[in-house]
């Protein structure tokens, strides 16, 4: 199996002034790219070349597990995003919510908090587990939350180059401002297919 770099759904200007055009193509274009030709290197010839990517996360470790981690957040980070995104969800995800946080606007403080205090590089999760109670998980740098056995259903990257260009060192404002492009039709099916096996080959 050969990993291939994930397609944007939207234009590289389409998420500004949120994240600039500069940014996405840095981000997606060159750091994500990187991680997928690595991670195509790293397993030629071993026994994860024909295991799919969430599979090569649980198992792995040391640069395999880095590539393959990067590649599957970034995979979930920018599939999530949309021009037309922000509001706030509904259904049975934002009931969900309710229930672990308040409200929504409890989560958005709860969710900037954790991601703010992520130490040096890494990732802040909304997560679930199989009977859908979410949960808000820190990871550092290329860790995701299916490694504990939950399900991924929005991650924000606070590694510098996600927002530095943009935001300098304001990690906040950038956090502040990420909601106004969260697709949250995205997340929610995400919740809802919980229950299935996450499988991302590409």
């Amino acid at each position: 199996m050969k990993f291939e770099l994930v397609k944007l759904p939207y234009a590289t200007d389409a998420l500004a002034p949120v994240i600039s055009k500069r940014t996405v193509e840095l981000h997606h274009g060159k750091h994500l790219q990187a991680y997928v030709d690595n991670l195509n290197k790293l397993i030629d010839g071993t026994p994860f070349a024909d295991k799919d990517l969430v599979t090569i996360v649980k198992e792995s470790d040391g640069g395999i597990f880095n590539n393959a981690g990067q590649n599957l957040n970034h995979i979930l980070y920018f599939l999530q995003f949309s021009p037309n995104g922000g509001g706030a969800p509904t259904g049975e995800l934002a009931d969900a919510m309710a229930s672990a946080f308040g409200d929504f606007e409890k989560f958005k403080a709860e969710f900037e908090a954790a991601a703010v205090t992520v130490f040096g590089s890494g990732w802040a999760w909304l997560a679930c587990d199989k009977d859908g109670k979410l949960q808000i998980v820190k990871e550092p740098n290329a860790g995701n939350p299916v490694t504990k056995g939950l399900v991924p259903l929005m991650g924000i990257d606070v590694w510098e180059h996600a927002y530095y260009l943009d935001y300098e060192n304001r990690r906040a404002e950038h956090l502040k401002q990420v909601w106004n492009i969260i697709d949250w039709n995205v997340v929610a099916k995400r919740y809802q297919e919980r229950g299935q096996e996450l499988v991302i080959n590409k």
